[in-house]
């Protein structure tokens, strides 16, 4: 009952589970923490501190502990006016091995508690190393504003938007919200904790889940908290529930959220719809790079080219001279070429494959693309092969490329060099259908007629529409140069 509640989100059945169990005994961390957050929501200051006592780890093995008890500790303490609150996190963040992420949260205490001065100290020497810490330091920002501090947070997002890239990172890219009440602190602490574990792989998506519904229940109106229980849904197979959590926003919700959404939409099948609200969502100005990136793959799910080409050209117009824009360059140019090859428009398309390899010479990805595209019309057979043997060369255990590169020798009469290429792909991606193929025909002009079949077959199982009756032919007819692979 406790977990089903957790999922669902409801919190008075949640608690009267917790309360049960708790009451019999069984102090498990979940009963726990719904104890914990039931008792914050009323301000019951000393249940809070009781519940956090009842099943302290005395061993100091208990990982997910270490993660939440300093600072579920020092927020408590601030609700319940205890002296020298922000000991808990000076604790925890020992001197040789400073936790930048614990000083900031103490700055944020000592914000809350009427003590500016102390805060700015800190802030002023923090070195943020890491993502967390520059995610609590938009907080603290934020909360050095309402405070009136508004140089020393101006000082301290300019060093997050240098560590983070230019806030590309989703999270990074919220709304800065102040954090100056013990609730909205352990809040967002736990808004924190459950997005790091949604986006590590093999963690527990119940444990995300459990610390995104907790921050929601503490503070629905905080974007990150919001965001965070977005992504726990989706790790949980909980989409729809994701999909109606942006939905329920009685606010605008920032674009970030916006694009999620419409990703999430995407998901469900409502393709229009979505590719609508990921083109409004990447309008902002100045253009944040990352959500053109999301809307243009929105926009080209949707087979909608034109709003792919859209985000495409005002990506591209955001770009530099530096060496990470020209690879991005080169990509995008890489992207645009592949929206006219859908539409058959070789003479547009190869342009755009030359500037790309003009300008990324030693890019695998680029070179074995623009290679394999014109060979796969069978133009300028020689200077294509030369370009996949150069993106092999670069990148000999890419399963893709070596599909190429074999398929290049197939197709310029070299079968005997091409099978145990597509042999070495077809072993790199076992369950990508054109790679199968390949190795199907060139098994059948190396004259193994059963493999191929047997390759055929595979690839039939996999395969869409058009090479589905393609492969039907050659089962029954053997192959011929109209049941070629393209």
């Amino acid at each position: 009952m406790l977990e089903r509640a957790i999922e669902t989100g409801d919190l008075a059945v949640a608690r009267g589970a917790a309360a049960q169990l708790w009451q019999a005994g069984d102090r498990r961390f979940d009963a726990q923490l719904v104890l914990l957050v039931d008792a914050i929501r009323r301000a019951d200051w000393k249940g809070a501190q009781l519940y956090m006592s009842g099943r302290a780890d005395k061993t100091g093995g208990d990982a997910i502990s270490r993660l939440i008890q300093p600072t579920l500790d020092t927020w408590i303490d601030v609700g319940a006016r205890a002296k020298q609150p922000e000991r808990h996190l000076a604790a925890a963040s020992v001197r040789a091995r400073p936790e930048p992420a614990l000083l900031l949260e103490a700055a944020l205490v000592k914000l809350a508690t009427g003590r500016p001065a102390e805060a700015v100290s800190i802030t002023d020497e923090i070195i943020l190393t890491d993502r967390t810490s520059q995610l609590v330091a938009l907080r603290v920002a934020a909360t050095l504003d309402k405070a009136g501090q508004g140089e020393a947070g101006d000082r301290l997002r300019g060093r997050i938007a240098l560590a983070s890239g230019g806030r590309e990172d989703p999270m990074l890219l919220l709304p800065d919200q102040p954090v100056s009440t013990p609730r909205s602190g352990i809040g967002h602490w736990m808004a924190l904790l459950a997005d790091a574990f949604a986006r590590t792989p093999n963690s527990s998506p119940k444990l995300s889940l459990l610390f995104g519904r907790t921050a929601f229940w503490l503070d629905e109106s905080d974007w990150m908290a919001r965001s965070a229980l977005v992504e726990a849904l989706d790790r949980n197979d909980q989409r729809q529930d994701a999909l109606a959590l942006l939905a329920s926003s009685r606010r605008a919700m920032p674009p970030v959220l916006d694009m999620r959404r419409a990703e999430l939409m995407a998901d469900a099948g409502d393709l229009a719809g979505a590719a609508k609200l990921a083109e409004a969502a990447a309008a902002q100005e100045p253009p944040v790079r990352s959500l053109l990136v999301r809307f243009a793959d929105i926009a080209r799910r949707s087979d909608d080219p034109k709003a792919a080409e859209r985000a495409y050209a005002r990506l591209e117009a955001t770009l530099g001279t530096g060496e990470d824009d020209a690879a991005l360059r080169g990509t995008l140019l890489i992207a645009r070429a592949e929206l006219l090859l859908q539409a058959d428009a070789w003479g547009e398309a190869e342009p755009l494959l030359e500037k790309a390899v003009a300008l990324r010479p030693n890019d695998a990805t680029v070179l074995n693309f623009a290679g394999y595209s014109a060979l796969e019309r069978r133009k300028d057979v020689k200077t294509s092969l030369a370009r996949i043997e150069a993106a092999w060369n670069e990148e000999p255990q890419n399963a893709s490329i070596t599909d190429s590169l074999g398929w290049a020798y197939f197709l310029t009469g070299r079968v005997e060099e091409a099978v145990p290429l597509l042999e070495k792909a077809q072993a790199g991606e076992p369950d990508n259908p054109v790679i199968v193929e390949h190795l199907g025909d060139a098994y059948w002009k190396a004259g193994r007629r059963f493999q191929a079949r047997y390759s055929w077959r595979a690839a039939a199982l996999l395969a869409e529409a058009d090479m589905a009756t393609r492969i039907e032919a050659k089962l029954r007819d053997g192959l011929s140069e109209a049941t070629t692979a393209p």
